[in-house]
């Protein structure tokens, strides 16, 4: 019997099957370490088969996973040389961002877009808050959405506690299988029970003497959305490590330099001091953002010159 993974606990996984049946399962010990390379073997997104070990109980085997048509992944929390599949089988990605309590970085930003461009998910950037912003914010917003905007990416501003447009980000979740990822205190959660208040997640403000926001969510989680779509809540993610990216392929998931690559002297150019480089000539001509350039740079320097 096929079902899909929408919460992981660790040993015990919540299932629905494509009829809507629920069931609580965990895996066999053997299939735990075989051929997984993740911190964790099965994720939220998952499609897996399973048998019946307990109907009364309603509690089943995981015999098999399906293969994945995509996952996002980081570094794990536990260990650093490892990854942590977020979660699975996704159409999109939206990540909540902030300018102002808490800031969200736009190396964080830059992280996100190139982790989901490196397994092929399309991104979409959401800034809320909108109502605390004054004129410094919003031409910050304006300059973010302008640059965003020019290499292709969806970039949308919102005040979940105006409820102000919320409607444009509802209608891009429908039928899809949506992960929704940000820092702690961006308000996903808020957000989610705005748009959707029968789920009724927990949600905590930011912390009033640290300006970060407090975890509410332990454990991805998968949830249906009235009229079509899943969508999956994450932990709040304070950084977000690069993983199975090599310094040779980094630049392949900025899409402003990927049209740019050919051109380069070398193909095997990292874009930082060899001669002939059409990115940083590009840079030099104001045709690349130097902000994203800067991203660049930075996420090259933190990736192993062995990282695979």
């Amino acid at each position: 019997m096929k079902a899909r993974v929408y919460k992981s606990t660790g040993s015990w996984y919540s299932l629905k099957t494509e009829n809507g049946q629920a069931f609580t399962g965990r895996i066999k010990g053997v299939f735990k370490i075989d051929g997984i390379t993740s911190t964790n073997p099965i994720a939220v997104g998952d499609w897996v088969e399973i048998e019946m070990e307990n109907e009364l109980e309603r509690t089943v085997m995981i015999t098999e996973i399906h293969s994945r048509e995509n996952y996002i992944a980081r570094t794990s929390p536990q260990k650093k040389v490892a990854h942590h599949i977020i979660a699975s089988n996704l159409d999109q990605a939206v990540i909540f961002a902030t300018l102002k309590e808490p800031r969200t970085s736009q190396g964080f930003i830059d992280r996100f877009l190139c982790t989901a461009e490196a397994y092929h998910i399309p991104a979409i950037i959401v800034f809320n808050k909108a109502d605390i912003y004054r004129d410094k914010e919003l031409d910050k917003y304006a300059e973010l959405e302008d640059m965003y905007g020019s290499i292709g990416y969806q970039v949308f501003l919102v005040s979940v506690k105006e409820r102000m447009g919320l409607d444009d980000i509802k209608q891009l979740l429908h039928n899809k299988t949506t992960l929704i990822s940000g820092h702690s205190g961006v308000g996903k959660s808020t957000f989610i029970n705005a748009v959707f208040p029968q789920m009724a997640l927990r949600t905590q403000e930011v912390s009033e003497w640290s300006g970060k926001g407090l975890h509410t969510t332990t454990f991805a989680e998968m949830f249906d959305l009235p009229g079509g779509g899943q969508l999956i809540d994450t932990p709040g993610i304070r950084e977000l490590g690069i993983v199975g990216i090599t310094r040779q392929e980094l630049s392949h998931y900025f899409p402003e330099m990927r049209t740019l690559l050919p051109n380069c002297q070398f193909n095997n150019c990292l874009h930082m001091n060899e001669p002939g480089c059409a990115v940083k000539e590009a840079v030099q001509a104001g045709k690349l953002h130097l902000d994203r350039y800067v991203s660049y740079c930075s996420i090259l320097d933190s990736i192993e010159e062995k990282s695979y």
